[in-house]
């Protein structure tokens, strides 16, 4: 067998399928037909004299000698996209890009990032914000910032930076505040509740923390992401739950209110950053982040 590599395409294509363990997922990432993808699925094969997959139900699954190719595969390709993205924002002058989530920004981030800037002035952070789509693997983005439950990936550098926390908050202009922030927390089963798509589980999680039947809950006005339903509750629309980093400025503001407090829950707020490009920004970013979270939490 020859000893070259195979060719490129053919290696993309399974690179972007074994990731995405599909290959109308991989032909639209690489903006190839489905076709196109099985061709060089088959050329590769063909090239190795290995089968990489195997039919499992109307989908794939990888053979042993996929699942060896799919790690090395992926290793040398997040490994390129780093080194190319690097080079391109100009080495060692390039920013610090952190994504997250555009209600932590909105909400948490953006009050504090002058005092980060004057803190940490060499890091130079760049924020990108996105929901659920944003992922430290991909070229552009050097640390990702996100609620999540473990266990970690084992290609990510993690730093634990606090417990979520979540809870239910309305806003004093609520018309019937008066008659809740003092009531028992069963009294919310009487409430159509705001809720988000992003969140769906959170109602329901609270309400088992606190000895509630989830399916008693009402359900009221929905929003796509947590940072329009959040605009909603301090315009007193009604009772939205939240994490309490994100209404910490509210409650301390008096523009929202926790009568029935926040609630822990399995998930961390952690800064998740590829092993392969952990540096010491990172571990600065991540000791400001825990230091700042805490001090949010005190006030």
């Amino acid at each position: 067998m020859s000893r070259d590599l195979p060719p490129l395409n053919a290696l993309r294509a399974f690179e972007a399928t074994a990731r995405l363990n599909s290959v109308s997922q991989a032909a639209e990432q690489l903006h190839v037909t489905h076709g196109a993808v099985s061709r060089q699925l088959k050329v590769l094969e063909e090239h190795l004299g290995v089968s990489l997959f195997s039919k499992d139900g109307r989908g794939l699954k990888l053979t042993d000698a996929g699942v060896r190719l799919r790690d090395a595969s992926g290793e040398a390709f997040d490994r390129l996209r780093h080194v190319c993205a690097e080079l391109s924002r100009g080495s060692g002058d390039a920013p610090f890009v952190l994504g997250c989530s555009g209600s932590l920004l909105a909400r948490w981030f953006i009050p504090r990032l002058g005092r980060l800037n004057a803190d940490l002035p060499d890091l130079r952070l760049h924020l990108s914000a996105g929901e659920g789509d944003l992922d430290p693997r991909r070229p552009g983005l050097d640390a990702l910032l996100v609620f999540a439950e473990p266990p970690w990936p084992s290609d990510m550098q993690v730093f634990e930076l606090v417990s979520e926390r979540i809870g239910p908050v309305l806003s004093p202009h609520f018309s019937r505040f008066e008659a809740l922030k003092g009531a028992p927390a069963e009294a919310l089963l009487n409430e159509a509740l705001l809720q988000t798509s992003s969140r769906p589980q959170a109602w329901p999680s609270w309400a088992m923390q606190n000895g509630i039947d989830p399916d008693a809950l009402d359900y009221g006005q929905g929003f796509e992401h947590l940072y329009y339903l959040l605009e909603a509750a301090v315009s007193g629309l009604g009772i939205a739950i939240a994490p309490e980093p994100l209404v910490a400025d509210d409650l301390k503001a008096g523009r929202l209110a926790a009568p029935w407090g926040f609630s822990e829950t399995p998930a961390q707020l952690a800064l998740w950053v590829p092993k392969r490009s952990a540096d010491g920004r990172a571990q600065q970013l991540a000791q400001w982040l825990k230091q700042e979270l805490a001090r949010s939490g005190r006030s």
